[in-house]
């Protein structure tokens, strides 16, 4: 989200999660539809069709929908169209090796219809959308060996994740969805009340944060809605991952593989009533849910990503909450209260709310983590990208210079309750967000860690859409010794990071690691990411080599399109 210093997940996305079933009848009785469910449904559906129109009128009349200007510097935030189809790629600087794995590389971001983001003026005020919001748009590169044999054949294709409402905006072919999430308080409460009463939810559901794959199906997701069922091949999407009643709330951005077993966990949000925050875990197979329990948690943060071990769920209550009732009070969507209590929970894979050991941490912002791991029997350790200060809610500024991310430990004992906290990287070193690792490690012990740097002054510029002018490596089991450049001292210990910094005004997003066929050892592979050369306006996706980290990309695929910035990425070894 691209986002999450940006402690946010790039998209990041923080969708508003739109349970408006909790307001369903508060809103239906506001307006008396209740009766339409008793009368005959051909008479019904007629005076639905009517009333809906009505509204649309009423919508047409009361709200402009203006565009929201880009800069010069915020180009590639633009939205694309979709190409309706693979293209071939003629263009690759390099050679492809022939180790490199069969597959799809595949990145998430949002990619608003009608030309661009809104906002909307009207007699209740103005509301506007945010540059994380807009339809989710899938871009995909495929690695192909033709016959077998070592040469490849590359295919890029894009697409948008059609979610319902995705399709009910398309339908209408214009701007319908009235902007909830920043805005005048009474604006934003007529918006949730005429989008709620048009469409039968308080805002889009949009899908254009992450993807995952789980029991051979590749999803995409975001915080707002359930996720999208996608064809890896067609990018087409098939609908929603429908767990019947056994789950009726959105999933976080990040859910997990529990390491062995193959289970999926997953939390959801509910920033309306109790229970705030859920966890589950899905079986391996993804047919089912095996397991719900209640955190049991006395506010909503907002959880965009949380850590698993090979026993235990890690959890993540830090001071930024998401409360849609204090946004129709007048207060913000969402809050960061750096002052507020801080928390990490330890629980037990199949446990409850009354089974988590929490741990009081120094009050900050952790979006994203790098892993969680057991350290013998007693000892959990958790690695995440730290600031103390937040990107959300939208009024600060990396201007500020407070939004620093910095790679962070977390050791807690489990017998003592004691928790030891610690900077991993220097305070002059660059500042990290979207973390990645060898997925193979998820949960377990690893040894190298990965992550996009954030880039300051283009992001400042840019009125702070996130900018990442560089990639790390790091060494959590190698340490560097930091001298003070006034007392020649030994200033701080911490780890040893790599750099593959880009040229000039040129940028990344969605940057995934890819396993090497046959590989012996944890970094035996690459870093693929979608790069964007803002002075030449091309679009390309390079791939490094993680044992020459900072030598020049192994391959450059110059792409046929421009793809903007966007979020999270992932390879995902197929035959295609």
């Amino acid at each position: 989200m691209a986002s999450s210093s940006m402690a946010f997940q790039f998209q990041v996305s923080c969708s508003l999660h739109n349970n408006y079933e909790h307001l369903k009848t508060a809103f239906s009785s506001a307006v008396k539809l209740q009766w339409l469910k008793v009368m005959p449904h051909h008479v019904s559906k007629t005076i639905k069709n009517a009333t809906t129109k009505t509204l649309d009128a009423i919508v047409d009349l009361a709200f402009e929908f203006v565009d929201i200007p880009l800069h010069p510097s915020q180009t590639n935030f633009a939205p694309v169209e979709e190409l309706g189809g693979p293209a071939g790629i003629t263009t690759i600087q390099g050679i492809i090796p022939d180790d490199f794995p069969e597959g799809v590389y595949i990145r998430n971001g949002a990619n608003p219809l009608f030309g661009g983001l809104k906002s909307t003026k009207s007699a209740f005020g103005k509301s506007k959308q945010i540059w994380i919001e807009g339809e989710g748009m899938l871009h995909a590169l495929y690695f192909t060996k033709k016959d077998g044999n070592c040469k490849w054949t590359v295919n890029y294709n894009n697409s948008y994740v059609e979610t319902e409402t995705f399709k009910q905006e398309k339908q209408k072919n214009k701007p319908s969805f009235i902007p909830i999430i920043e805005g005048d308080t009474l604006a934003v409460i007529s918006a949730a009340l005429f989008n709620f009463l048009r469409f039968g939810k308080i805002d889009k559901h949009v899908s254009n944060t992450n993807v995952f794959e789980h029991s051979g199906k590749l999803y995409s997701i975001a915080e707002s809605h359930m996720p999208q069922e996608i064809d890896v091949f067609t990018l087409e999407t098939l609908g929603h991952w429908n767990l019947s009643r056994a789950w009726n709330r959105p999933f976080t951005s990040h859910p997990k593989v529990v390491p062995g077993t193959g289970e999926l966990v997953i939390i959801g949000m509910d920033a309306i009533k109790r229970p705030y925050i859920e966890l589950g875990v899905i079986s391996a197979d993804g047919k089912k849910l095996v397991h719900r329990a209640d955190l049991k948690l006395d506010r909503c943060p907002f959880c965009h990503d949380f850590g698993v071990t090979q026993r235990y769920n890690v959890l993540i209550d830090f001071p930024v909450t998401i409360d849609i009732m204090r946004l129709f009070q007048g207060g913000p969507l969402i809050k960061y209260d750096n002052k507020g209590y801080a928390r990490i929970g330890v629980m037990p894979r199949y446990g409850d709310g009354d089974s988590i050991k929490w741990f009081k941490v120094e009050p900050n912002c952790t979006f994203h983590i790098f892993n969680c791991f057991e350290d013998g029997d007693d000892k959990v350790v958790v690695w995440g990208c730290r600031a103390l200060e937040s990107v959300l809610p939208f009024d600060n500024t990396v201007k500020d210079g407070l939004v620093h991310s910095r790679p962070y430990e977390w050791k807690l004992n489990m017998q003592t309750g004691e928790v030891v906290e610690r900077n991993l990287t220097a305070d002059a070193e660059f500042s990290m967000e979207v973390p990645l690792i060898n997925a193979n490690f998820i949960g377990l012990k690893n040894k190298f860690g990965y992550s996009q740097v954030f880039d300051f002054v283009p992001s400042s510029n840019a009125d702070n859409m996130f900018k990442f002018g560089g990639l790390a490596k790091l060494h959590f089991e190698k340490l560097d010794k930091k001298v003070s450049s006034t007392t020649r001292e030994i200033d701080e210990e911490v780890i040893k990071v790599e750099y593959h910094m880009f040229e000039e005004n040129t940028f990344c997003s969605g940057a995934a690691f890819v396993p090497k066929k046959g590989g012996l050892e944890e970094d035996d592979g690459w870093i693929i990411t979608f790069v964007h050369d803002e002075d030449t306006n091309i679009s390309q996706v390079y791939v490094i080599d993680t044992k020459k980290f900072s030598h020049e990309p192994i391959f450059k695929i110059t792409l046929p399109c421009r793809v903007p910035y966007g979020f999270h990425g992932a390879f995902i070894p197929v035959s295609v």
